[in-house]
């Protein structure tokens, strides 16, 4: 099934008919008048910088301020049912109005790049007439002295004549952590690197990525060229936001934000921090980047993207729901029946070549190596008794059976996997289900989501075919440091005269349902049958003394040279065929492959400038801890192929209660610094007089120190003992040298 969007035509009114009765795209239901009087303020200052030489009236000047006033009222009085001014307001965005944002270019600068995107493409739609936007919210209150916005012969002075001279120091002596220099990263460097943020000796900019640069970064993370393909992503990333800002104080990272990098992300580096810029593309890392920042009480600001959508999140201590109060979605997978056997879209497809490259060329090369050169192997698999026997089989298929010394074996060996993937298997499962069986209630097995399969045979004719064998052939080689030959004409003369054994179908079990639990194989049986494999394979320590390694092949999708692509493509759309499913471009293969997150540069650019104006809200407000209005802060969700834009208050932090009277949210917590060698018993006793608080357990990490239903023997050893000790025992881990806190829960507190 395809679906098709329709096309249309779009009127718009003249400009002089629509600057009378103009039509707004409206953003924010908070401020349902304010499109009105900026379309009248706009006029206004426009009539005022035509009498002032084009220059826009002076920061916070009163008498050029009224005057740009009086013009906005004249429109205002032409305009029709126009609602009532807030001059207010108006008179401060006069005051700022020789300002200019880089959040603000950010914003409207992507914006109007889709518009024009839409206008030379004719996909997507188009604004209706007029679009206006404001972050008033964003403006200091009070506003502050004249005397301080006044031009510093700064590459700040921008900034400085909408906020002032003293926050621009103190956005430069922000200490900001930024998680991912991808698409998002590299442009929140670039908006930092713009307004300031850690631009001073005693602010800094933290920027870590694990990865590094591959050829299809290039398209969407501008501070990237092509010399850094293979450099890691945050390093060059600071190096080019420290070119933009000499005075950027800026440290790359290439360590994981996760439980096993807490040594190098400790105690002291979360506490030295100001707040969090999340740039990451996975929900566990969101996750766990959300809890550290609840725990040690920082601001975060949370976003993303998908081609022309995107949304944005702030998270402000004792205010704010953090983002794991209302979580994205799990990411969906794909049921493994409908992998194996039942595909219907060419995701599934394409999911199942790479499972494939995974096991043709990686997985089963690592499995010899280890063989060789790891000695307790083979004893280890007895720990997974379920795969064993698989695992057990393919070194005899790697080591004796299938193991190639010539290319032309390579050849010969795609050739038999071409029989096996897309006929034999094909043929066995038809044997298992036959196209007209029907199921215990009467309906057509082969109904719904499940497609009757076809089985292919080999043509040499089909270039589809000849791609398969031969990127196959050619990774094969690879793994057995074989020298390969790309001749087309050669490997297809040795694929047909591949002698093709014929295929017996013969009764198995397929799982058909993705509920039922897979069926386990017997384990004596599978012990026999491993034991009788590995005694045909040569010995470990021959092999080991041959030097015989084999190369296992890590999935590529940037390198048109290497064939990865060729193979995954050939193997998704030959999937495809058996199911009659439409086939994919190999630009959509990789792109779904390699799970590449669609990201649009205008989408990126509107994110990250709407991002930075909540960060001036948040320092303004210190983190969290000043008089910024929960109604000042705003959550933004987009799609700009709509266009729709919209803004919302963030959701207030829930408030809990205990006891008569007790108050406390998710950003709460009871610090307890009783010294290292506080008793357990001390502990408890803590909370009954401090708190009224009755513990009944008490966890530490992954296991249980104190419960009241504790045998009363174990409780008599444990009681006594510091709570350090206690912890160390159970957990069988000591305290890392730069940890200044441990965290305990309980998970039953009664209050007395």
């Amino acid at each position: 099934m395809k679906s098709f969007k329709r096309t249309g035509k779009v009127a718009m009114k003249c400009l002089s008919e629509s600057m009378a009765a103009p039509e707004f795209m409206i953003t924010d239901f908070a401020k349902m008048d304010m499109p009105s009087n900026l379309h009248c303020w706009f006029q206004g200052l426009h009539k005022f910088m035509v009498s002032n030489n084009n220059h826009p009236p002076a920061p916070y000047d009163e008498a050029q301020a009224k005057q740009v006033l009086d013009f906005t009222q004249s429109a205002h009085a032409s305009q029709k049912d126009a609602p009532e001014l807030n001059l207010d307001v108006l008179k401060r965005l006069t005051f700022t109005a020789g300002g200019n944002l880089n959040p603000m270019a950010a914003f409207l600068g992507g914006f109007a790049a889709q518009e024009a995107l839409k206008a030379c493409s004719g996909k997507f739609t188009p604004i209706n007439q007029w679009f206006y936007f404001d972050a008033v919210e964003a403006l200091p209150d009070p506003l502050p002295p004249a005397e301080d916005c006044s031009p510093q012969n700064s590459r700040y002075d921008g900034q400085i004549v909408v906020f002032g001279k003293a926050f621009q120091d103190k956005i430069c002596r922000q200490k900001n952590f930024v998680v991912g220099a991808g698409a998002l990263g590299c442009e929140f460097l670039k908006n930092f690197a713009m307004i300031g943020m850690g631009c001073s000796p005693s602010g800094k900019v933290i920027v870590t990525d694990m990865d590094s640069i591959e050829k299809s970064n290039l398209s969407r993370q501008f501070l990237f060229r092509a010399q850094h393909i293979g450099k890691m992503k945050s390093e060059v990333a600071a190096i080019a936001a420290q070119d933009m800002n000499k005075d950027m104080n800026i440290t790359a990272m290439a360590d994981k934000v996760a439980p096993e990098t807490e040594n190098t992300f400790d105690d002291s580096f979360w506490e030295g921090i100001d707040g969090v810029t999340n740039a990451l593309d996975n929900i566990q890392a969101r996750l766990y980047t959300d809890g550290k920042c609840v725990y040690y009480r920082k601001p975060l600001m949370e976003s993303g993207t998908l081609g022309t959508k995107g949304n944005i999140q702030v998270v402000v201590p004792f205010k704010t729901e953090s983002y794991a109060s209302s979580r994205d979605p799990p990411e969906k997978s794909i049921p493994i029946c409908t992998l194996k056997h039942f595909p219907n879209a060419i995701e599934h497809t394409i999911q199942w070549a790479r499972d494939a490259f995974e096991g043709m060329f990686h997985r089963g090369a690592e499995d010899v190596n280890a063989y060789i050169y790891q000695k307790d192997f083979v004893a280890s698999l007895d720990k997974e008794p379920g795969s064993k026997l698989t695992t057990v089989q393919g070194l005899y298929d790697s080591l004796v059976k299938s193991k190639p010394t010539t290319f032309e074996q390579c050849v010969e060996w795609g050739r038999l996997q071409f029989e096996e993937s897309f006929n034999n298997s094909i043929q066995q499962l038809l044997f298992n289900f036959p196209v007209d069986t029907i199921t215990s209630s009467g309906e057509p097995f082969w109904s719904g989501p499940k497609r009757p399969p076809t089985p292919i045979a080999f043509d040499a004719k089909d270039p589809l075919h000849i791609d398969f064998v031969l990127s196959a052939a050619i990774l094969r080689a690879h793994n057995y440091h074989i020298q390969p030959s790309t001749d087309v004409a050669k490997i297809t003369e040795l694929a047909c005269k591949t002698t093709v054994p014929a295929f017996t179908p013969k009764k198995t079990n397929i799982q058909v349902d993705e509920n039922a639990k897979p069926e386990e194989p017997d384990p004596a049986t599978s012990s026999r049958d491993s034991g009788a494999i590995l005694g045909l394979l040569p010995a470990a320590t021959a092999l080991s003394g041959e030097k015989f390694k084999m190369n296992p092949i890590e999935f590529e999708k940037d390198d048109d040279t290497n064939y990865h692509m060729t193979f995954i493509a050939a193997c998704a759309n030959l999937r495809a065929r058996n199911y009659k499913i439409p086939e994919a471009d190999k630009s959509r293969v990789k792109q779904i492959a390699g799970r590449i997150i669609p990201a649009m540069v205008t989408t990126t650019a509107l994110v990250t400038g709407l991002v930075c104006f909540e960060w001036y809200k948040i320092i303004q407000d210190d983190g969290g801890a000043g008089q910024k209005p929960m109604d000042a802060y705003k959550n933004g969700f987009l799609n700009i192929a709509l266009p729709f834009v919209t803004f919302s208050e963030p959701i207030k932090t829930p408030v809990m209660t205990y006891g008569p009277d007790k108050k406390f949210t998710l950003w709460d917590r009871f610090d307890v610094n009783l010294g290292r060698d506080v008793s357990l018993q001390e502990f408890i006793d803590y909370f009954m007089k401090e708190h009224q608080l009755e513990i009944s357990i008490i966890s530490a990490g992954k296991a249980i120190i104190y419960s009241f239903f504790a045998p009363k023997a174990k409780l008599k050893e444990r009681l006594p003992k510091p709570v350090s000790t206690v912890v160390k025992e159970i957990n069988k881990t000591d305290f890392a040298p730069t940890q200044k806190y441990f965290n305990m829960e309980s998970c039953r507190l009664l209050y007395i």
